[in-house]
């Protein structure tokens, strides 16, 4: 019977890379490394497209394993070859693994010591292991719809390995989208020269998430922040609105704030940006608003009046109509039109800064949001359960940064010029009033 310290672990039964380095030989000079490798074309290059195929895998591995003998070598000197002068010294071998084609491959690392002792760690191994190789490769697939329990079977199957199994892949997708989402969150804002802020509540998976995006003056959106809460109230609003203060966020700018129906966003908004901030409600969760109170017969009219009435160019005459549709509503139902009451002024601002048709187009309602949670929605649709709002966060936040790779100018965009002095005398007008 074998002695304790003799028993074999679940480790040292993992299959080491059998790696022949004597046709192999590595250079590094000026910081730059020169691989040579003479291939036995007969055996190798003859064979199928997979021989050739493993031949690549095992040539990559020998590249990594070469890189850290040099490095050995540089420290301890050539083997056998006694060097009073050498500051370390080789102290065995022991299991290893390099990070390869998306998983861990066991190869056997050297070790190091220092004359006074201490074990000397290699930054080449260190580099060719880093978790964050690991997670990258995990990161590329699950944001491709790739799911944990369909990893093994979607990586090549070009050399042993091991790290690939569900539990070790959910781990380092939860690692890395960790990262991405502190990312969002510590972006600094203070060089972004933003022209408008949407704000809107999402409920995703049972969870409410407050999204933040921004746009600058030549078109472009950026995903600025997002926050979660039991609901859309007023302190995580504020939350989310201080966060992106605290990165940046100027709050003496001049912004137009695109906001859904919340009184709780308008409120938090109003408080922290006072005069600076001009609000536009979303016109589309305003009629959405409006039809819930109404019986179905009633819809189709109501949506067209209103349509008819925000299509108008004149602002006079968009809230003239607007008027009349509350009066129309007023015999009706009541709660109808006291929802078309609340907020009718804000609907019409981009009519009221007299933008052109396409930029108010545009900016007349939260839409591009809801275009980055439909795209969001797709690239999650792969899980099954939802382990609480954290969860959900980490999710979202690495979807959002992937959609945001789509992103393109939004519609009028030339004109973001004209809102800016629009918006001067939009808020000159509001101090006189004041």
């Amino acid at each position: 019977m074998g002695k304790k310290y003799q028993k074999k672990t679940t480790r040292s039964k993992r299959k080491l890379q059998k790696l022949d380095q004597n046709n192999l030989q590595v250079e590094v000079a000026n910081g730059q490394a020169m691989v040579q490798m003479m291939l036995p074309a007969d055996d190798w290059m003859i064979e199928t497209a997979g021989a050739i195929e493993q031949m690549a895998c095992h040539f990559g591995l020998l590249v990594m394993k070469g890189l850290i003998d040099e490095e050995v070598e540089r420290m301890a000197g050539p083997r056998y070859v006694h060097d009073s002068d050498r500051r370390a010294v080789r102290w065995g071998r022991e299991e290893g693994h390099v990070v390869f084609a998306g998983r861990k491959a066991a190869i056997e690392k050297p070790r190091v010591r220092s004359r006074q002792g201490p074990e000397i760690p290699l930054q080449r191994y260190q580099a060719f292991q880093h978790p964050t190789r690991l997670q990258q490769a995990v990161a590329e697939r699950i944001v491709r719809r790739v799911s944990t329990r369909d990893y093994q079977g979607v990586i090549e199957d070009v050399c042993d390995g091991y790290g690939i199994e569900k539990s070790s892949v959910s781990r380092h997708w939860k690692a890395a989208s960790a990262k991405q989402l502190q990312r969002v969150l510590e972006r600094p804002l203070g060089d972004l020269n933003l022209a408008v802020l949407m704000l809107d509540g999402i409920e995703f998976h049972e969870t409410c998430l407050i999204v933040a995006l921004g746009i600058d003056f030549e078109g472009r959106k950026q995903v600025l922040g997002l926050w979660p809460g039991a609901t859309e109230n007023q302190e995580v609003c504020g939350t989310l609105l201080d966060e992106l203060l605290e990165r940046g966020l100027p709050q003496d700018k001049m912004l137009l704030f695109v906001l859904d129906g919340s009184k709780a966003l308008a409120k938090a908004v109003k408080k922290r940006f006072a005069a600076r901030g001009v609000l536009q409600r979303c016109r589309v969760h305003k009629q959405r608003n409006i039809l819930s109170h109404l019986p179905p017969e009633y819809h189709g009219p109501v949506r067209q009046r209103l349509q008819a009435a925000w299509g108008m160019a004149d602002y006079a005459e968009a809230k003239r109509q607007l008027e009349k549709l509350h009066d129309y509503l007023s015999g009706i139902n009541l709660t109808a039109a006291r929802s078309l009451e609340e907020g009718l002024e804000e609907t019409l601002t981009v009519h009221r800064l007299k933008l052109p048709e396409k930029l108010r187009a545009s900016l007349c309602s939260t839409n591009m949001i809801e275009s980055c949670f439909s795209r969001t929605r797709d690239l999650c649709r792969n899980v099954k359960r939802w382990c609480g709002p954290e969860m959900v966060w980490r999710w979202v936040g690495t979807m959002l940064l992937e959609t945001e790779k789509t992103f393109r100018r939004i519609r009028g965009y030339k004109d973001l010029p004209h809102l800016l002095n629009t918006l001067k005398r939009e808020v000159d007008t509001a101090k006189e009033v004041a």
